[in-house]
């Protein structure tokens, strides 16, 4: 007798198998169903992936009442009623809504709604074109794919390698958007997104909060003002903000975590890594197509992996733009090509529909939902010079907007457009300050739109709106 469960193989052949249910792979796969393929997606844990329950809307249900209230402290005749502290235990429990507890059954019952076949289960590449997947009770079944299998397994936490680090059981980004309640105090180690968002949602949320950073600033990827304005808003926000600091080791005594930075010594009662991304690629059958095991995926422009034309890796796991919707973005492209490939069809490159994924090199947008607020999109003026671009860089204080003025006293903001010289177009925006999260695409459409600055005068903006900074930015760079 044996308690291993009996195994059993079952071949089922699909048009196109898509491995990972986030929202990268339910695109997919709502695309190539609207095109009438046959469609089998493969998940492992929840339909929904990682933005659903651990990511996205978990992290900004948690900051949401963090920046209402930042707003609101902000408004005479408002601001004395709100300097009490946040209700924690109701936070948590609109963030557990949003999550629907952690069960997938909506996103199960959307999926299915699109025609396609939901398989539970770690699935496997295991030859050209097949798909091995081992379901909960050990049974395989293989799946093959007439014309595509789409990898959209994401990313993962990567942790550093460091003395310790098991015994003391480290948050990742997965456990700092799903915590319970507010640990005491909390040691963040990054300067990044995730880094500086968990910083300023658990600070409000009760925690006293440390923020370790190995470089200059925070938010490295994007102008240098960005991180100073978000570094003094925690900074006065009671969190201690460390740059140009290393952890050497960490221990757990007495119930709490001890670590060594460059020149002290640390307690605290949970310790976060915010430390970068790993592809979620190490158990996914790699090998047995020729690619390497742990690797991010190289696809071209369609996003079909380098060398196999059946092949396709949409969202993080192919590095392009780690973005929950640039990922979504990508995957409407995928399943465009995927179908157009399938009925024999060119990829279109020019025409509306395009199936070339052309922002993830130019017209990237991002919003870091901290107070404040930070958003960019395109290249940074470093990131314009060093591409050989002859580029000039103009700024303009928020506060000097009417709109921005009457989001309440004190208002703190920043904003940069980066204008090409050559081609007379602006090839990056950031802006910093409440509200702006908001503003971000009318800057997406002018960099991804490659709008001639002349035209922009045309655009005109709402009076009195935050979007006058356009007005602004215009002015400053016609008298520069």
């Amino acid at each position: 007798m044996t308690d291993t469960p009996s195994r059993h193989t079952e071949a089922t052949a699909y048009d196109v198998v898509v491995i990972g249910a986030g929202p990268v792979g339910e695109n997919v796969a709502d695309r190539t169903r609207a095109a009438g393929l046959s469609t089998a997606v493969v998940e492992n844990e929840l339909v929904g992936g990682e933005c659903s329950y651990w990511a996205c809307m978990p992290s900004k249900a948690l900051l949401r009442p963090v920046l209402a209230r930042a707003d609101a402290r902000r408004l005479p005749g408002l601001s004395a009623s709100v300097q009490g502290p946040l209700d924690t235990a109701a936070v948590l429990a609109r963030r557990d809504s949003f999550t629907s507890g952690w069960k997938d059954d909506g996103q199960v019952r959307w999926l299915e709604g699109t025609g396609a076949d939901l398989h539970r289960g770690r699935g496997r590449l295991s030859g050209p074109r097949t798909v091995t997947v081992t379901g909960p009770d050990g049974r395989e079944s293989v799946l093959t794919a007439r014309h595509a299998v789409a990898v959209c397994t994401g990313s993962r936490a990567q942790l550093p390698d460091l003395p310790g680090l098991d015994e003391v059981r480290p948050w990742t980004s997965r456990e700092a958007t799903s915590a319970r309640s507010a640990p005491g105090r909390l040691v963040v180690v990054g300067g990044g997104v995730v880094a500086t968002e968990m910083a300023c949602a658990w600070q409000a949320l009760g925690s006293r909060v440390t923020v370790l950073v190995r470089g200059d600033g925070l938010l490295g990827r994007m102008e240098p003002f960005a991180g100073e304005l978000v570094a003094e808003a925690l900074t006065e926000a009671g969190a201690d903000v460390r740059t140009g600091t290393s952890v050497k080791a960490v221990t757990k005594e007495d119930g709490a975590v001890v670590l060594t930075d460059t020149g002290d010594r640390i307690e605290a009662d949970e310790i976060l890594f915010a430390t970068g991304r790993a592809p979620r690629t190490d158990d996914l059958g790699l090998e047995t197509i020729g690619l390497e095991p742990g690797s991010w995926l190289d696809v071209d422009d369609s996003l079909r992996v380098t060398g196999h034309d059946w092949l396709y890796a949409v969202g993080d796991v192919n590095h392009r733009a780690l973005l929950t919707h640039q990922g979504k973005y990508q995957a409407r492209i995928a399943g465009a090509a995927i179908v157009s490939r399938a009925a024999g069809e060119p990829v279109r490159t020019e025409k509306w529909g395009a199936h070339t994924a052309t922002a993830d090199h130019a017209a990237v947008p991002q919003v870091v939902f901290t107070d404040p607020e930070a958003a960019s999109v395109g290249l940074t003026l470093a990131e314009a010079e060093q591409a050989g671009h002859r580029v000039r860089a103009v700024d303009v204080d928020l506060s000097s907007v009417a709109g921005a003025s009457l989001y309440g006293d004190g208002y703190r903001g920043r904003a940069r457009m980066v204008v090409d010289l050559e081609d007379e177009i602006v090839r990056g925006v950031t802006l910093v300050g409440p509200g702006v999260g908001e503003l971000i695409h009318a800057a997406t459409v002018a960099v991804a739109g490659r709008v001639p600055v002349g035209r922009l005068w045309h655009a005109v903006p709402s009076y009195p709106t935050i979007s006058e900074v356009w007005l602004r930015l215009l002015e400053a760079y016609r008298d520069a």
